[in-house]
Formats: C-alpha cells, structure tokens, sequence
C-alpha cells in the first residue's frame, strides 16, 4: 500500500442540528479526509494514471496546470508520489494555505494576479492561458482539467460509495459546479442505480452563468468560472440553485460550530442549497452532498477570521 492507495472510501455522515423539522435527511460526504483534504486527490490519481497508460505522461516529464489550488494540491501529491516534476499556475485570489501545501508538495508555481483578489472570469482565463504556454515546452504533460475527460471516471467511485453508505435510496444530489467532473461522475453512477435520482447544481449567486446569468466576481473558491465549463452537461442537472457568497461562508462557519464538520466554503454552498432541496421532500427522503475539501485550506481566508 502506498500513499495513493489512501485515497478514496471517505466517510458520510448526516446532519442533526442544522436541518430543518420535517423535511429529509440531509448526508455530507467527508471529502477532507482524503491525503491532501480534498476530494481532487480522486481526480488527480485518476487523471495520472490514464496519461500514463496510454503514453501521453512518460517518465522524466513535467506536468503542468491551471489550478485554484485543491486540484493542484492533488496534482503535486501524485506527481510526488510518482516522482514527476510539476509546475502549477494559480493566483493569490486562491488561500495561502492552498499555494503553501502545494509548494510544500514540490509544485513550482507561476502567480497570476487578480482584480482584488477575485475570482472571475477573466482571472480564468489568464490562467489558462499560462499553462498553454508552459505547456509547449518539450516533455510536458498539460493535464487542463476543465477538458480532461478522463477527471470524470476518477469520481465514480464516489458514486459507489454513496450508494452503499447510504443504504440505497439515494433521492438527490447537491453539488457545486467548478469544471463538472465531479457531478458527472458521481451522478452518472447515481442514476446507474436510480434512474430519477434528482441532480441539483450549485453556483454561485454572484456569477449565475449556469442558470443564464451574468458571469461576475465571488470568493467560493474552487467553483464558478464565469462561464459554462467545457465538461458541464446541462442535461444531467433538474435543476441549478444559486448560492451567494455570504451565505457560503456562514454555512461554512455553521457547520464548523455546530455539526463539528471543518470544511470550506463550496462545501458551505452545497449544504445551504441541500437545506433547500431537503425541506421540499418528505420525511425519510435522502440527501446526499459534499464535502469538498478541508477548514484547514481557509484559515487564512475571511472565512474563518474571528468574527
């Protein structure tokens, strides 16, 4: 067994004390506790291991990406892991905590400024746009999550997990969108077992793009792009909720407080719009959302700041 092995069958657990009475039961997968606190560590070995397999990573080769740190922090775990050189393109919008682990992981990171310390479409895209040209250097493997197919299949696993951890019976999942792999894994599986499982899709409320908003700035880091992603398929959703910042934020602190679960502020997002989906159901219908990743990546952040 080695560190890669470590990722993956994470616990779920339901929520007591922030539900409201009378609606469903509402389950929070604990992604955190994957290696690097964060449920990219499933993308990345996902990710890896396809490239190598069929020759487009090879040994002695650098990986390079465009990260807001979570999928960077996952990237330089198994590049570690694996011994190869990664470079990461991100921005001081992201937290400190996220560009520190990845460093500390052996990323090399090129910063890219922000509009205030935003995150928005434009910040995207200049991040894109880095990786391309880091990209064409010889012996290197760009891994561009937001058209890495290959991402998707990494969460499928999760979708196994749910299912058997919560018994079957799954009535909805609530997810935030960043590039979409992840609700596409899981929900492709979801339905594999339920066919009308209900899918709900979360973005922020600054930048409601999905639900045919205007692109604008938030700080929910690790979802929102500003525009639809290329692995989004709008299809698969029921139906797309809007969540702001502040109420991400609250959630986040909320759950910290009073159900002990430390998680970030997409994950605060996903548990305002579950709440919501919750108390349309009847009593003794499940569910089921994430999450994402760790408090520890945030504490940096106005998040978590004594308040």
């Amino acid at each position: 067994m080695d560190i890669l092995d470590a990722i993956g069958n994470t616990p779920m657990v339901r929520l007591r004390r922030i539900t409201a009475p009378g609606g469903a039961d509402v389950f929070v997968k604990l992604e955190g506790t994957n290696p690097t606190g964060s449920m990219k560590d499933r993308m990345a070995r996902a990710v890896i291991a396809r490239a190598e397999a069929d020759g487009r990573l090879r040994p002695g080769d650098t990986v390079v990406e465009y990260t807001g740190g979570s999928t960077g922090t996952s990237l330089a775990l198994v590049c570690a892991a694996k011994g190869y050189r990664i470079r990461i393109v991100t921005s001081h919008a992201f937290s400190q905590e996220k560009l520190d682990h990845m460093a500390a992981l052996g990323a090399e990171l090129t910063l890219v400024p922000s509009d205030g310390g935003l995150i928005t479409k434009q910040l995207i895209l200049d991040m894109i746009e880095a990786a391309r040209r880091l990209s064409q250097e010889p012996r290197t493997y760009w891994t561009d999550q937001l058209r890495n197919h290959d991402s998707i299949a990494g969460y499928h696993p999760m979708g196994e997990e749910i299912w058997s951890q919560a018994g079957g019976g799954v009535d909805a999942f609530v997810h935030s969108i960043g590039t979409a792999a992840s609700l596409r894994g899981v929900a492709t599986v979801l339905r594999k077992h339920r066919p009308h499982v209900r899918i709900i899709a979360v973005e922020p409320a600054e930048s409601p793009v999905l639900g045919g908003g205007a692109p604008g700035r938030h700080k929910i880091e690790g979802i929102g792009i500003g525009y639809a992603p290329p692995l989004w398929q709008p299809d698969l959703a029921d139906e797309i909720l809007a969540v702001s910042t502040a109420e991400a934020e609250e959630m986040a602190r909320r759950l910290a407080r009073e159900e002990a679960i430390f998680a970030g502020t997409s994950s605060g997002a996903n548990v305002v719009a579950a709440l919501r989906v919750a108390q349309r159901l009847e009593p003794g219908a499940k569910v089921v959302t994430l999450g994402v990743d760790s408090g520890l990546k945030y504490l940096s952040t106005e998040v978590y700041r004594r308040k």
